[in-house]
């Protein structure tokens, strides 16, 4: 098995051990988009309140999904 095998066994091993999280609807998405305009327009859309939306999407490892 050549290096760029066991590397990319190692990386399949990683995503497995994370789980899988489900998108919002798209009701769902157009609340948040609406919620994220609003607070944007107020200037209080922060680095925290992204996190707050979109930290569950975060992978865990530097490793790329793609």
């Amino acid at each position: 098995m050549s290096d760029f095998e066991k590397e990319l066994e190692a990386m399949s091993q990683q995503m497995t051990e994370e789980p899988e999280v489900k998108l919002p609807s798209l009701e769902e998405q157009k609340a948040v988009v609406a919620e994220l305009k609003k607070l944007e327009a107020e200037g209080k859309l922060t680095p925290e309140v992204m996190e707050q939306y979109f930290g569950k999407f975060y992978a865990k490892t530097d490793t790329p999904i793609h």
